[in-house]
């Protein structure tokens, strides 16, 4: 470990209410980064958007079981703590906040939260199981360090609804904000998954922000939105992607939408290339 951080690190729910109590006592405002460690561009952009709201920053850093589906290899979801660490300390986080299992879901636990609304459709038609672990573990971290802002980046836009729509639903007092998608020079979404692409994938997969984009900008021009989601679902899978999903969703509810009229659009795709699972999205410009 550096010993030139100075970044504090808990490992149990107590002392993050100890320190966040004092916090509170000296009348500083919290903000909450909830991640999965395997740290990048991407969330330290959320870590340094959490302080134009707040004095004081806690990441929690927790490869959470319960969003991992049985044919999913949660052994292989990548773990770089002493990095991330160094990483979170550089981006000025005050708290790391790393529970185990056995913190988090103790023996007996017994509950988990039920969705519907934007968790219905195109993650939950491929990961059934996906959003109702997200969203169990979500609402334990903002009662356990309860900040008045959490960030949550743009890229799962779904879960991000998801979670929005949650601590609406269940009055948990604090404002999710969205933070927008840090990408690559060609346009690749950053992802802790991207290390896992090849070098034929990985020049292949900017086709999916170039699909898109396209998409986009035909809608933005009077383009009609089915017709120009086809065309990009043609340049998904010609790039040699395995498409599970390209839409056209409402930016908010994520219902179906078939014009423009229906309400502010954002496209979400997911897709498989060799074997690699990537997500992204986008909004139409009004």
């Amino acid at each position: 470990m550096s010993t030139a951080r100075t970044i504090r690190t808990v490992h149990t729910v107590s002392e993050l209410r100890e320190q966040v109590k004092a916090w509170r006592a000296a009348g500083e405002r919290v903000a909450l980064v909830p991640t999965m460690g395997a740290l990048h561009a991407g969330h330290v952009a959320l870590m340094r958007a959490a302080r134009s709201h707040a004095e004081r920053i806690v990441v929690s850093i927790f490869v959470n079981p319960t969003q991992f589906a049985p044919t999913e290899d949660l052994s292989r979801y990548p773990r770089t703590l002493e990095a991330d660490l160094d990483k979170a300390d550089a981006a000025g986080v005050d708290l790391a906040f790393v529970p185990d299992a056995a913190e988090m879901y103790p023996e007996g636990f017994s509950t988990t939260i039920s969705l519907t609304g934007p968790a219905l459709g195109l993650e939950t038609d491929f990961r059934p199981t996906h959003f109702a672990g997200v969203a169990t573990v979500v609402a334990k971290l903002l009662l356990q360090a309860a900040p008045d802002v959490a960030m949550f980046g743009e890229k799962d836009y779904q879960q991000l609804q998801v979670v929005t729509r949650m601590a609406r639903d269940l009055d948990i007092p604090v404002r999710i904000v969205g933070v927008p998608t840090v990408r690559e020079s060609d346009g690749l979404a950053l992802s802790s998954r991207n290390v896992y692409l090849s070098p034929e994938d990985r020049a292949a997969a900017p086709e999916l922000h170039r699909a898109l984009s396209g998409a986009a900008a035909a809608i933005a021009y009077g383009g009609n939105v089915l017709s120009a989601v086809d065309a990009a679902r043609r340049t998904v899978t010609a790039a040699g992607f395995q498409l599970d999903y390209l839409e056209a969703r409402h930016a908010e509810t994520l219902a179906p939408v078939a014009s423009r009229e229906q309400g502010p659009i954002r496209l979400l795709v997911a897709a498989r290339i060799g074997a690699t699972r990537l997500i992204d999205n986008l909004a139409v410009p009004d």
